[in-house]
């Protein structure tokens, strides 16, 4: 069933005028949601990673848990839309950092790749990121969906919290807990 909001239009009709949506509603299914191994044989499927890497599954699950708004751990129309996005906006970073064509990038390149996104990070976090997902000193492009998926959760998570727009926000021990374990 779909739901208004996701993947339905007013009144509980889908949205057929989208091109998306007719890919979307084979994926799903009768349930209307795609799960996180039905959005990993859809994303292999329809080549979104190129010459690269399929996705694994837990990039898949971080997709899901970066756009699951109701809690569900699966993914509704709307929310599989705004990820096509993403991924398509991702890719052509990725691409236009990997200048050698060898399907990773390295540091520099990286470093460069996530101040083109909009973040500023310092050598610190930059290095925190370079150990957490690259192998010899590369990071393929599965790896770096999963960290741009983890940037873009934690600051949307972080600016919700820095009310003040002043670069600190407060924390409750529980609510840190979960924004961490959501990832």
């Amino acid at each position: 069933m779909a739901y208004p909001g996701y993947g339905a239009g007013p009144g509980g009709a889908p949205a057929p005028q989208d091109p998306l949506y007719g890919y979307f509603s084979a994926v799903a299914g009768q349930d209307g949601q795609i799960s996180v191994d039905e959005l990993q044989r859809c994303l292999t499927q329809s080549g979104i990673s190129g010459s690269y890497k399929p996705f694994s599954m837990e990039t898949c699950r971080l997709m899901i848990s970066m756009l699951d708004r109701d809690g569900s751990g699966t993914m509704g129309f709307n929310e599989f839309k705004e990820l096509s996005q993403a991924l398509n906006g991702w890719k052509n970073t990725f691409a236009s950092y990997d200048r050698d064509r060898s399907g990773t990038v390295e540091g520099p390149e990286m470093q460069q790749a996530i101040n083109t996104m909009g973040y500023n990070l310092s050598p610190q976090a930059m290095n925190v990121i370079m150990n957490r997902y690259s192998t010899s000193g590369r990071i393929a492009f599965d790896d770096f969906v999963s960290s741009c998926v983890k940037l873009r959760c934690l600051t949307d998570h972080f600016r919700r919290r820095d009310t003040n727009q002043s670069g600190t926000a407060m924390f409750q021990y529980d609510d840190f807990i979960q924004v961490s374990m959501s990832l």
